[in-house]
């Protein structure tokens, strides 16, 4: 009989219970579909006695996930502790440097420390999978590594973080404010420890740079990704946006310019009958652009045991049939440092501000547009509130910085109460 695959799983919150149900339940499907067993050796948590709805016996237990990384009886090492340092980042390391496959769902981990761990299993002959640590149950990573790897990839974009697709969602269809909504997603235990990862796009920032070294073969520049979060987008703007045709989403974006690598992860207004604009709840959404297949869209679950349990078992599948890709998609060695380009790539984009009720207050407006080289494809206006007039603007294509110019110069121009809003407009 062929010898069984042993794991060793670190971190049993909800993700590893979930593989570990799965492993359970479906032992003769995953041995049919992989050709050998799959089995537990060892399995290493904070709190040994909590209750994870799943049993635990048979299994050896392990205080330090370092040591379980490095024991004899595993040979694929399942990194589920999270955490972009620490614990997690040396079991990683320690299961590596001892001859161990690693399959993962630590996004921020590979995110800070990518090339530096992908280098490491190369050097040591090893196998870093990591389906799991991007939009959960969709399989994007292998889409990317493998099925579309014949491509030249034009523009990989999606929504990669569920909360914040919630949050926005339930201001459009609730009436709700940016608080109160926020306040609903706590209550729901959807948002992060630290919120901030999810509203501020911290997280969803992590995934788009994972996908852009595979897309581009570059080395992963998290701290080159420009990330802005949700926390501005109020609900007269999504009542506006409605209003001309468009939703706003937390979109990321990255494509190779002849410039450098554009990686952004910003609240975005794209079409509502556009795919991403139909994408409702926690769900995510990811399309990828090649020039041989056109675009493909994949839509699912980017959380919850199910969904990332799932992943991580198409990982570990993958190594028990003998599977061996590069973390990336290619061998680290041959990843390149990346050149950031700073959103130089021109679109149309959403202006809301109020108007001081001025004698040509909107003329000079339209001078500041103009002057910075910005032309004006719609307006609208509404009723006066507060002796200020609410206007929308939809420019023609543009760039960042020719914007943000415009918008120093109405700020000198005593009719605009506030700040702006500028929101970009992404073609799908």
């Amino acid at each position: 009989m062929t010898e069984p695959l042993r794991l060793g799983i670190a971190g049993l919150g909800t993700v590893g219970a979930g593989v570990i149900k799965i492993i359970r339940q479906k032992a003769t499907l995953l041995a049919e579909r992989s050709g050998r067993p799959i089995v537990i050796s060892a399995v290493a948590a904070r709190n040994r006695d909590k209750d994870r709805g799943v049993s635990l016996a048979g299994y050896a237990w392990e205080d330090d996930a370092v040591a379980l990384a490095v024991r004899d009886d595993v040979d694929v090492f399942v990194e589920l502790m999270g955490g972009s340092d620490g614990p997690a980042k040396a079991a990683t390391e320690a299961a590596l440097a001892a001859g161990k496959d690693v399959v993962t769902a630590n996004k921020a981990m590979l995110a800070h420390h990518g090339q530096a761990l992908a280098q490491l299993a190369e050097d040591k002959g090893c196998v870093l999978r990591f389906e799991a640590a991007v939009a959960g149950g969709i399989p994007v990573i292998k889409a990317l590594t493998e099925g579309l790897a014949g491509n030249d990839i034009g523009r990989v974009m999606g929504v990669m973080n569920g909360t914040c697709n919630y949050i926005l969602t339930r201001m459009e269809s609730a009436g709700l404010t940016y608080d109160q909504a926020f306040d609903e997603a706590d209550k729901l235990g959807y948002l992060e420890a630290d919120p901030n990862l999810d509203v501020g796009g911290i997280d969803a920032g992590h995934k788009l740079s994972l996908l852009a070294a595979i897309a581009y073969g570059t080395q992963v520049a998290f701290d080159a990704v420009e990330l802005e979060g949700i926390g501005k987008v109020s609900i007269d703007d999504i009542r506006q946006a409605a209003d001309m045709g468009y939703k706003i989403k937390l979109l990321g974006v990255c494509r190779m310019t002849g410039r450098g690598l554009e990686q952004r992860m910003a609240p975005c207004l794209v079409p509502a009958t556009s795919p991403l604009g139909q994408l409702d709840g926690g769900t995510n959404m990811v399309v990828i652009e090649g020039d041989q297949v056109g675009q493909i869209v994949m839509r699912g679950a980017g959380a919850g045991e199910g969904p990332t349990a799932s992943a991580v078992m198409g990982d570990v599948l993958d190594i028990a049939r003998g599977t061996r890709l590069s973390t990336f998609g290619q061998p680290a060695s041959s990843l390149k440092p990346v050149t950031p380009s700073r959103v130089a790539s021109p679109a149309p984009y959403y202006l809301r501000m109020g108007l001081i009720d001025k004698p040509g207050a909107l003329a000079k407006v339209a001078t500041a547009l103009g002057d910075a080289g910005i032309s004006i494809n719609r307006m609208r206006q509404y009723d006066h509130t507060n002796d200020a007039a609410p206007v929308l603007i939809v420019t023609h294509k543009t760039t960042r910085a020719a914007l943000d110019v415009a918008l120093a110069a109405m700020a000198n121009t005593g009719v605009v109460s506030g700040e702006p809003v500028a929101l970009r407009i992404e073609s799908v």
